[in-house]
């Protein structure tokens, strides 16, 4: 395997791990009150980006199955859902700590394949799968500042959610992607995602009035993150989709597992370099649960497959 490939493959989980840290940096800087339903509606609607360019890579995007189409638009729904509770998670924790919690996917995919498929799972898989709870477990528990230890509970319930979501809406893209193809595909997941993104805008007064409220305030500042956030995540999502087709699955998860510790090495470089931004990136507390929640999850998503 050529080292320029798997160089390639690191980039989608590099990519991943800046986009979480600009999800953090608005909302603890400029969303704070409303924070999650303000910053889904400017991911939701700047999907219309990934439009345009979509279309330009394959034309025919429009050609698609009504029954495809359908469940496309399922998974612009559980996207959505995904957004609100990965934010929802980071409102309450810091990125490092919420990000290890995606390493759950894997391991839901394949119970869902075992539910779902009847496919089988192999001792090693156990294993694996036991590395991966236990990963999590250990991060669950956190010590405040009187010494006392308290269970992460919202956090842990929220990247649940987030991660469930994720397998099913992978388990149902792979399956309409097979029949179609990729950009098709993520055209229409886009569309679902604006479509929904103008509904909670029409229908979500809370989320409207904070919207605006925050295009008034810091209109250039949380337009270019935002903007830029975007990016990152359609470019992260191509070159994933990219690399899938030239390394095994496998190997494409196993570097994907990269991202946590991408994740925290980011945290580390921003809180260093910009301390004025007043926005907590990594907390020293507890970096013991962190790493060894690192390399036990990374350990098992390598097993898994």
């Amino acid at each position: 395997m050529e080292i320029s490939i798997l160089l390639l493959a690191l980039i989608s989980p590099l990519l991943y791990a800046a986009t979480n840290h600009i999800d953090n940096i608005l909302l603890s800087k400029y969303f704070k009150e409303g924070g999650v339903g303000t910053l889904m509606l400017f991911s939701a609607l700047l999907s219309i980006i990934a439009l345009p360019i979509l279309y330009l890579l394959d034309p025919s995007v429009l050609d698609v199955e009504t029954k495809h189409l359908w469940l496309l638009l399922f998974v612009g729904a559980i996207n959505t859902l995904l957004l609100w509770a990965y934010l929802k998670a980071l409102f309450t924790d810091e990125p490092t700590v919420v990000v290890i919690y995606y390493q759950l996917v894997p391991l839901l995919g394949l119970v869902l394949g075992y539910i779902i498929l009847g496919e089988t799972i192999t001792s090693k898989q156990t294993w694996a799968m036991a590395n991966i709870i236990l990963g999590t477990v250990i991060l669950t528990f956190a010590t405040d500042d009187d010494g006392i230890i308290t269970p992460r509970l919202k956090t842990a319930g929220y990247m649940l959610i987030a991660s469930l979501c994720w397998a099913t809406e992978t388990t149902i893209f792979k399956l309409v992607a097979l029949e179609e193809n990729l950009w098709r595909s993520l055209f229409w997941e886009h569309v679902a995602l604006f479509i929904i993104g103008i509904l909670m805008l029409t229908f979500i007064s809370k989320y409207r009035e904070m919207f605006v409220k925050a295009l008034k305030v810091n209109s250039k500042q949380i337009l270019s993150l935002n903007i830029a956030n975007e990016a990152l995540y359609i470019t992260g999502n191509s070159v994933a989709a990219f690399v899938v087709l030239l390394i095994p699955v496998s190997l494409t998860l196993l570097m994907n597992s990269f991202q946590p510790l991408f994740v925290l090495i980011m945290g580390f470089l921003l809180t260093w370099l910009f301390p004025k931004l007043g926005v907590v990136h990594v907390r020293n507390k507890n970096m013991w649960q962190k790493i060894v929640a690192i390399i036990l999850t990374a350990i098992g998503v390598y097993l898994l497959q």
